[in-house]
């Protein structure tokens, strides 16, 4: 699994991704914190609408990021926005009234809208073999598992000495520190194919591909089955322990550490699995387990059981469904983009991901303020239900990659059609398929 590190690009990437996630992991505990200091048991309601406003700068903005980043030099463009993630992060402690965090979390977040899809695109490229990029997902995703489990546990630490206005300190040095790390890495160049031309350059190429691809729409309903659970957990986690348990902030990474252990353990285990268990599948299990689990925690919170041992088994479990469909998109959208559209595709899939979270994050956290912890989760729960089915119907369990498929308005000269055969209608052959400038629409027949 450690393979891909012995590439000095992609370990330079990993890990500027790492140090920067740990900073955001602590910034996670901090902000849940500060909302409660500011707002008190309304936390939830402050934490939803920062967060929403948070997914209204990914969706808007990735997809522009996508499209035009290959206008920039890619190293120069990722170490301006870490900077600036920097400086952000580094105003917050300064801050005491709720519109305050708002403004703050729309700066920093569109930064990170911009730097995260162009970053996840530039992987495949440095690691092209599929094997190998499928241990490269693996280690990123234990790197997101690691903010969930060691920031929280290291916030826990930090708070015993210091108030938690500090840790958004931390956050700043890490991402400086990241910016390092991007800017000593050796950035491949994409190369363009006679036959595909200029790459795409309007934003909204990479949803219109997404959308038109039946995985990917498959994908897009797990996307809200995450968002659903994700929600829960984030949002409505400090209320959880500090007022439904009546515990401590240290308690609150200790909670925020179960869900991340939980996901860490499951990725781990993923790259045999996904070996012999196809991403469909595989992803579809992890999805039923989000649902059982936040069946789970419905039961707990409208039965009022104060049981701290049983809350943390729910929310690590969360944690293993969470990886067990998270871990896999990589691969999904990989087999589904070509090297002139990978970066739109993954700035779609960040864009469009994002979007379910802009609806989950302000419903859980205003249900969790309203009718309590329990409508909260029982109203997630049927969110991740609606997802998971509308996958099963969305993504064929016949899920080829090579398809069979006519070209009608391409001339048979024409180089991508070189060695197709004419069927009566037009340039007839078959390939790895994908949406992009020369299909638009998925074949119906194989």
């Amino acid at each position: 699994m450690l393979s891909p590190l012995r590439n000095r690009d992609y370990r330079n990437l990993y890990l500027a991704q790492l140090v920067a996630l740990l900073g955001t992991g602590i910034t996670t505990v901090a902000l849940a914190l500060l909302a409660f200091e500011i707002a008190g048991r309304d936390a939830t309601i402050v934490l939803g609408i920062a967060l929403a406003i948070k997914m209204v700068a990914y969706v808007l903005l990735s997809p522009i990021a996508g499209a035009y980043a290959g206008k920039f030099n890619r190293a120069r463009y990722l170490v301006g926005l870490e900077i600036v993630r920097a400086i952000m992060v580094a105003l917050l402690p300064f801050i005491d009234q709720v519109w305050q965090i708002y403004v703050l979390i729309f700066l920093l977040q569109s930064a990170s809208a911009a730097y995260t899809p162009v970053f996840q695109a530039t992987i495949p490229n440095i690691i092209p073999d599929e094997k190998e990029y499928t241990k490269a997902l693996t280690l990123s995703r234990l790197s997101y598992d690691l903010e969930s489990l060691v920031s929280p546990m290291l916030a826990t630490l930090l708070l015993a000495f210091l108030s938690f206005h500090w840790l958004f300190m931390f956050t700043m040095v890490a991402f400086l520190i990241s910016a390092w790390l991007v800017f000593v890495t050796r950035f491949p160049d994409v190369e363009v194919s006679a036959e595909n031309g200029a790459a795409d350059q309007s934003s909204m190429d990479g949803i219109r591909y997404y959308l038109a691809t039946p995985r990917l729409q498959g994908l897009m309903a797990l996307n809200l089955a995450l968002a659903a659970a994700g929600s829960l957990v984030i949002v409505c986690t400090v209320v959880i322990v500090l007022e439904f348990f009546d515990g401590t902030q240290s308690e609150v990474g200790i909670a925020l550490a179960a869900f991340g252990f939980g996901s860490m353990i499951t990725a781990i285990f993923l790259p045999r699995l996904l070996e012999q268990i196809q991403d469909r599948v595989l992803m579809h299990f992890g999805a039923l387990i989000l649902c059982l689990a936040l069946a789970g925690a419905t039961v707990q919170f409208q039965l009022d059981v104060k049981n701290w041992g049983v809350f943390l088994l729910v929310w690590s479990v969360i944690g293993v469904g969470y990886s067990a469909i998270i871990t896999p998109t990589g691969r999904v959208l990989r087999r589904s983009s070509n090297s002139e559209n990978r970066t739109s595709i993954f700035a779609a899939q960040f864009s469009l991901s994002h979007a379910c979270w802009l609806v989950t994050y302000p419903l859980s956290g205003w249900l969790a303020a309203t009718f309590g912890l329990g409508a909260a989760a029982l109203v997630m729960a049927i969110i991740t239900v609606f997802g998971l089915l509308g996958s099963i119907r969305l993504w064929p369990a016949d899920d080829k990659i090579v398809l069979s498929h006519t070209h009608k308005n391409l001339p048979a000269d024409h180089p991508h059609v070189r060695d197709a055969v004419h069927d009566g209608q037009g340039m007839r052959h078959a390939h790895d398929f994908v949406i992009d400038r020369f299909h638009h629409e998925w074949p119906t027949k194989t």
